[in-house]
């Protein structure tokens, strides 16, 4: 599945999503995490948010929607291993990672469809006065600042 592939990817590259009029930016939540160690994915996150809502703004009028999702942290293997490599390093064993979500909300990561059904709709006829906005998927992390 094209989701799954790049919720996947070790890169985490931003994905960009033709289909007939539609570009969906799939950015991190990264955008809201303001610490020096990730300034500069912070700082390029940040700035294609700006750019979808600066595009987006105007984009009706040649037929396009522009949006931006934000996932948070997402159950994938990529988190997984994240987790796995932190609990090792923090709690010196690595199969202990649960620990490390319990203070994410729902003591969980995302499920990968509770990111993906929201692209899914984003992508439908349902959403077409949508544009230049930005969807977080976090379960509220970024308005708590820190998990």
């Amino acid at each position: 599945m094209l989701w799954r592939a790049y919720l996947d990817a070790p890169n985490m590259t931003n994905f960009f999503l033709f289909k007939n009029s539609l570009l969906v930016l799939i950015l991190t939540g990264a955008n809201f995490l303001f610490v020096p160690e990730y300034i500069a994915g912070t700082t390029g996150n940040a700035s294609l948010m700006a750019f979808t809502r600066a595009l987006g703004g105007n984009s009706l009028k040649d037929g396009i929607c522009v949006m931006g999702v934000n996932p948070g942290p997402v159950k994938t293997e990529r988190i997984i291993t994240m987790l796995k490599k932190r609990a090792s390093s923090l709690l010196g064993d690595e199969s202990r990672y649960m620990e490390l979500v319990e203070s994410f909300p729902m003591g969980r990561p995302a499920h990968v469809d509770e990111v993906t059904s929201l692209i899914v709709f984003l992508a439908s006829s349902r959403a077409g006065y949508s544009t230049g906005s930005n969807y977080t998927v976090d379960g509220g992390i970024s308005s708590r600042r820190s998990i």
